[in-house]
């Protein structure tokens, strides 16, 4: 009878596990770190899937009957909405999906509302690949992973309109604390973290915070965070391997003088290597940033030549270990080239 008894138990709750997961709403992303962000918006009314690994190259994915079945179960889909991840057509064709083409109710570009940089002047395919729209790299920028958490809750609200303030509520929580591990508590609790993300984004934030004073002390003293951790990296000069890090750069106040790509996706030749070392020595950089997609004996033979030191670290959310979420990777971005710095 107690045997009956605890399988009656278990089969209801296993029944009750398989109702909960089927109310779930099924999320598909291209890439890790939107899924991570999914997470924090959805909380436990979604089931998140992604596509591009955390230490995988969004650009070449090839489109495998096993994505195409996630596609086709899945009633969101999350892409950057630009043109990294150019097998996705083909993968919701092959999904027979339509709710989650480009303008329908199951689909969310990122990108919507991102400034974008790197705009190119020309359009030639001696330039490389070329990203028509802008630098799609959108993810490498704190800020933007705000504006993301925002589409992706308009997005879940679509599908799911009951549990609208929910998901507004959870965006609203997860900017918060973008802000405060951007600027810091204390600097956000001043100011507000609408203006400080505009002033960011201009690019004037430390020198507006250098040049004011509150309560007896320069605002800049109020700066924590990532901004403030990265403040040996303004003005410092690095050599990257790919155009990636644009926004990145952009916040942080580095500058890259030069990519081991030549062009975006030409793979460089002993004379454009050559021409990279020159530069480096001319200029002094000790620091070459490279996401771990990138083959990393190429990164250190450069870094050997000039005694400088390779900073290889994953490009999303995963990538690596102790990555997990969106703000263990920008830890570890930034730890990374401070510690390089250092050395």
């Amino acid at each position: 009878m107690k045997s009956k008894l605890l399988n009656t138990i278990l089969l209801l709750l296993l029944l009750t596990s398989a109702l909960q997961a089927a109310d779930k709403i099924n999320v598909v992303t291209t890439l890790s770190t939107y899924a991570n962000v999914v997470k924090y918006v959805g909380g436990d009314k979604v089931k998140v899937n992604y596509i591009v690994a955390g230490d995988q190259d969004a650009h070449f994915v090839r489109p495998k009957p096993s994505y195409a079945m996630l596609l086709s179960n899945a009633d969101l889909f999350v892409s950057t909405g630009l043109d990294l991840e150019l097998w996705v057509p083909s993968l919701v064709d092959m999904s027979k999906n339509d709710n989650i083409r480009s303008g329908q109710k199951g689909f969310v570009a990122a990108y919507d509302g991102i400034k974008l940089l790197d705009k190119p002047s020309v359009l030639s395919r001696s330039e490389g690949g070329l990203h028509i729209y802008g630098n799609p790299h959108i993810t490498t920028s704190p800020l933007n992973l705000k504006v993301i958490a925002e589409n992706i809750a308009i997005g879940l609200e679509k599908i799911d309109p009951v549990n609208s303030d929910y998901y507004r509520l959870n965006s609203k929580s997860f900017q918060k604390n973008i802000d405060n591990k951007t600027f810091g508590e204390d600097l956000v609790n001043l100011m507000g973290g609408t203006l400080l993300t505009k002033l960011a984004n201009n690019g004037t934030l430390i020198d507006f915070l250098s040049s004011k004073e509150y309560k007896g002390k320069m605002m800049i003293d109020y700066l924590g965070g990532w901004m403030k951790e990265a403040l040996p990296l303004r003005g410092k000069k690095i050599v990257a391997y790919h155009k990636n890090w644009i926004y990145f750069q952009e916040i942080f106040g580095f500058e890259i003088i030069g990519y081991v790509e030549p062009k975006p996706g030409i793979p460089p030749s002993p004379k454009h290597v050559e021409e990279l070392v020159q530069e480096m020595k001319k200029n002094n950089v000790k620091v070459l940033l490279a996401a771990n997609y990138f083959d990393e004996n190429k990164v250190r033979r450069i870094c050997e030549k000039v005694g400088a030191i390779p900073v290889i670290v994953p490009m999303f959310v995963d990538g690596a270990p102790n990555t997990k979420n969106v703000y263990k990777l920008f830890d570890l971005w930034i730890s990374e080239l401070n510690k390089a710095f250092r050395n």
